[in-house]
């Protein structure tokens, strides 16, 4: 998913809620070998832990935590301990990349899963490279995190030491476009971004394939997402004749604009990508969003065999939380280090270049994880692209159908 640019605070202002997060948030124990003279191995979250984004960043927090809950129950690498430490980034990029050097700086860190956005992403990625720290974002789908700004055209892969669990909008736009035209009936499109790293890209990719399929594109806008009136907008909306609005965005956004195009009477659906998939769109959207579409990456976690243990265990953690869109793709990208520092790791023992090493163990790291077969490509993608329609019914979400983008 995403990014977000909301206000900007001072780098000391940063420091200090670093400093404080920091403090509160090793939710598995504090740092160092434990009482039995065992090896401490220290996986870092960073996710927006406050905030408009907060309830899916808490739900990939939780969801690590139960990760290293497991490894540890399990005994996965001999002599090693696993704790989590978890970071709020308010998704906003300036604190992802202090939240990156303040990981890079502690030696026991082998691992960080996160971020939530694209933007904040691109705010880490060099300084995790420099260090040879493995990152595997849950969440991620903006193309040039893993294939460089111009990989429509020449594919390059910038950081080694980036990786993702989540499918790109190289194929989620696309995906959903085919879905509009084609099962929809949709025609005549009426596009709107956040002018954000992940929103803009996304938009892009559904126009591109849209207009391929031949569809007819009604109008395009961009709105400010720190605003939340979209009157005139949803005017636009209205006037254009566009029997369908598709959002490039996040659900703080997308729910009142939903709502407010409703208001001015384009009775039409909202279709966005995995950024708006989470019931606070429904809430802030309200009955009118009945109707309204979102792609995500993967397949319903509950119509998984292989996320039946994950979703127990979850449960039975107590978390206050619910797991989210991305809870299960958190789990795996916490356990794709896990078995990598395993692949470095032995009897407890951590070389001094166990960083680079787990890097490159990375690459080729490959398992039965919570949302299917985990492993990457030679960018450091996911190999699995499966994706679902999900459609607003009777104010829940409900899968509409699963599948794989046909023709990219």
């Amino acid at each position: 998913m995403r990014q977000r640019s909301l206000i900007a605070i001072t780098a000391a202002l940063a420091a200090g809620a670093l400093t404080l997060t920091a403090c509160g948030s090793r939710d598995s124990g504090g740092k160092g070998s434990d009482s039995k003279g065992g090896t401490t191995v220290v996986i870092g979250v960073d996710a927006p832990l406050t905030g408009d984004l907060s309830a899916i960043g808490l739900g990939i927090k939780n969801s690590v935590d139960l990760a290293v809950k497991q490894a540890n129950k399990q005994k996965v690498v001999d002599g090693v301990t696993f704790k989590m430490e978890a970071l709020d980034d308010q998704a906003q990029p300036s604190s992802g990349q202090q939240n990156a050097s303040k990981l890079v700086s502690e030696s026991d860190v082998l691992g960080v899963v996160g971020p939530l956005n694209s933007s904040v992403a691109e705010s880490m990625q060099k300084v995790f490279d420099d260090a040879k720290l493995v990152e595997v974002s849950p969440a991620n789908t903006n193309p040039s995190l893993t294939q460089g700004t111009n990989w429509q055209t020449k594919k390059a892969r910038t950081y080694k030491s980036y990786f993702r669990t989540a499918t790109t909008d190289a194929i989620q736009g696309p995906f959903a476009a085919q879905y509009v035209y084609n099962q929809a009936k949709k025609k005549k499109v009426f596009v709107i971004d956040d002018k954000k790293t992940y929103g803009a890209g996304l938009a892009a990719t559904f126009t591109d394939e849209f207009k391929k399929l031949g569809g007819t594109v009604a109008g395009t806008e961009h709105i400010n997402p720190d605003t939340k009136d979209y009157s005139a907008v949803a005017t636009k909306v209205k006037n254009s004749g566009a029997d369908v609005v598709y959002y490039g965005g996040e659900y703080p956004q997308a729910g009142p604009l939903s709502k407010q195009i409703k208001a001015a009477g384009a009775k039409i659906p909202v279709v966005g990508g995995d950024a708006i998939y989470d019931p606070t769109y429904i809430k802030l959207a309200g009955a009118a969003s009945d109707g309204d579409l979102a792609t995500s990456v993967g397949a319903p976690l509950d119509q998984l065999s292989s996320a039946k243990d994950f979703l127990a265990n979850y449960k039975a953690g107590g978390y206050n939380e619910q797991y989210g869109a991305y809870g299960g793709y958190a789990y795996d990208s916490a356990w794709a280090i896990i078995q990598a520092v395993k692949q470095v790791v032995s009897s407890g023992k951590v070389p001094s270049d166990a960083r680079s090493k787990i890097t490159a163990a990375m690459q080729n790291v490959s398992f039965d994880g919570v949302t299917g077969k985990v492993s990457f490509d030679e960018y450091g993608d996911t190999t699995n692209k499966q994706l679902t329609v999900y459609s607003v019914t009777g104010g829940a979400w409900k899968t509409v159908t699963s599948g794989t983008y046909n023709g990219g």
